[in-house]
């Protein structure tokens, strides 16, 4: 068999495909032949041949999206700018369009053990970035003198094991008033880094991840 000379090629079908029927019919309900079929003549040996599983390719769907929309990127030609406003920046501009759909999946992955502990070690890598912004904002006097680590770690855990967890499922009225309250204790603590356009990404998440109430 002649070797793929263009493997990122195969790659990024694989992942378009993916995308499409994880948005569609749902994480759960697509299979690996699904995948397969809409790769246009591609076999499930390419498929094999760049990903072990299902779960990898939607590993690589969320690093893909990630990198597509690094918040971190925006940042840096904000000459002038606050930490603060940096922060807000960060914050607002981290998801893409597909994030929504992909937060819906991402939920029944996290159940898993492996996937959740893989959630968790992102929040702090991250956390980690937030700290020297947060610094800078202390230095300025954008955010309230403080423990730029210990606020960094505050901020990711409520947003990221908090208000999106499978950890502590609700449906979309009680994920906002979450919001609302992570909003005073950030704001109480002289980081007002969720502003109007952050709450409103985080009303479309809401929509994605709530589980329904209880009809009992």
């Amino acid at each position: 068999m002649p070797r793929n000379k263009h493997p990122e090629e195969t790659v990024k079908k694989i992942l378009d495909a993916s995308l499409k029927l994880f948005t569609e019919k749902g994480y759960e309900q697509t299979t690996i032949l699904d995948i397969v079929n809409d790769l246009g003549g591609l076999t499930r040996g390419a498929f094999y041949h760049h990903f072990k599983s299902k779960e990898d390719v939607f590993q690589a769907l969320i690093n893909k999206l990630y990198d597509d929309n690094n918040p971190f990127e925006a940042i840096k030609d904000m000459q002038g700018a606050s930490g603060l406003e940096k922060l807000k920046t960060v914050f607002s501009s981290s998801t893409g369009a597909q994030y929504p759909e992909l937060m819906h999946t991402a939920m029944s992955l996290l159940r898993q053990p492996r996937f959740l502990m893989e959630h968790l070690r992102d929040t702090t890598e991250i956390a980690k970035m937030l700290e020297p912004l947060i610094q800078e904002g202390m230095a300025d006097g954008s955010i309230r003198p403080g423990n730029a680590k210990f606020l960094a770690e505050l901020a990711l855990l409520i947003t990221n094991v908090w208000l999106f967890s499978p950890i502590f499922p609700g449906d979309k009225a009680e994920i906002l008033d979450r919001a609302k309250l992570m909003k005073q204790i950030l704001d109480g603590l002289g980081f007002p880094v969720l502003d109007e356009g952050t709450m409103g990404i985080v009303d479309k998440v809401a929509e994605a991840v709530c589980v329904p109430p209880s009809s009992g």
